[in-house]
């Protein structure tokens, strides 16, 4: 079955909009599995995910444990649904091959939080319409014309305000809503209203800042970042319709040599090769002591000829014996043990003449 990758930084919504999505398809009588950041971490919880994050050994092992996940639940019963932040383009890559060798489509939602204005002013917190658009948009929504992310760019733009509003720390004394909750929603918002508020992470504010300043932007020019839905905020509805026809009705691609697991050779592949070139080069150098130039040399256990031009050392055959087991076994096949002998002879008379 599909699968969908959520991008964005810890406090862009992301995990609400998994939880939304999941509910919708779920409603369909569709079975989603959801891979988080928890099922690798295990019971730490805001501190195991922090310091995960703050250790490029762990974080890497972290990634590692969540493609190990995906790659496992990537069938035809449920949707996996990969919530993380997934800011790094070459595991997105991963995760891209990973779905096109299993033969599914694969979509990305990215969820952005909005800018916050400052007061008085009156420019709009999305990106600026100049700039390149990086996702895809359902054209039913506005009638503007689309505005995407620069293309590249990290959407945070090293700015502390994209992050979001910090937790004012006045805020906590008294039962006082934090700025986060604040900024969720108004009364009368239906589609803020159904998505409960973020839970606080833990996130300091510079390690914020780091992921921020190492963020790769999802854009939909990469093959690996398309079909890409960009949501702002929790107040924007998500593209259902437009996610389902990704999901369920596009066509997928099918894998090619970049993307899908090379053939299993056998045990001993490397030592019959080995053997079978070793004969040919042995019965070669006893052809052509009684050979003239011109004539056809045929050797045991083949059905090519070789046409000899010259005498030829054993330390040119045994280069040349080298180039060929090395350009072999990175195509490692069963069925080509019967004609080893053949190609090797075949690559000789190329090599040579």
């Amino acid at each position: 079955m599909p699968l969908v990758v959520l991008c964005g930084l810890p406090d862009s919504g992301r995990s609400q909009r998994a939880d939304e999505l999941r509910r919708a398809l779920e409603a369909e009588g569709r079975p989603v599995t959801v891979v988080r950041d928890a099922d690798v971490l295990g019971p730490g919880g805001p501190e195991a995910l922090c310091g995960a994050y703050s250790d490029p050994a762990r974080e890497k092992a972290l990634r590692a444990a969540l493609k190990a996940l995906v790659e496992r639940d990537l069938g035809r019963r449920a949707v996996v649904l990969l919530d993380s932040p997934n800011y790094i383009k070459g595991f997105r890559y991963e995760l891209y091959c990973l779905a096109r060798a299993a033969r599914t489509p694969l979509c990305l939602l990215y969820c952005l939080k909005p800018r916050p204005r400052a007061p008085g002013d009156g420019e709009d917190c999305l990106p600026k319409a100049g700039a390149v658009a990086s996702s895809w948009r359902p054209k039913a929504a506005t009638s503007e014309p689309e505005q995407g992310l620069p293309a590249g760019d990290a959407p945070e733009d090293h700015d502390p305000q994209w992050r979001g509003l910090e937790e004012d720390p006045e805020s906590r004394l008294e039962g006082a809503p934090s700025s986060r909750e604040q900024n969720i929603g108004s009364p009368g918002d239906e589609a803020a209203g159904e998505l409960e508020p973020e839970p606080d992470l833990g996130f300091p504010p510079e390690l914020l800042d780091a992921l921020a300043q190492r963020f790769e932007a999802p854009d939909s020019r990469n093959r690996w970042d398309r079909p890409l839905f960009t949501v702002l905020g929790l107040e924007e509805p998500l593209p259902l319709a437009q996610i389902r026809a990704a999901l369920f009705e596009s066509q997928v691609l099918a894998p090619h040599q970049a993307t899908q697991s090379q053939p299993l050779a056998s045990t001993n592949f490397l030592h019959q090769l080995d053997q079978v070139t070793s004969q040919v080069l042995t019965a070669l150098m006893e052809a052509q002591k009684s050979a003239v130039p011109g004539d056809l040399l045929s050797l045991p256990g083949t059905t090519e000829r070789l046409r000899f031009s010259r005498p030829l050392s054993m330390a040119e055959l045994s280069r040349l014996r080298r180039q060929f087991i090395s350009y072999t076994k990175l195509h490692p096949s069963q069925e080509n043990l019967p004609q080893l002998a053949n190609m090797f002879l075949q690559y000789l008379g190329q090599s040579l003449h």
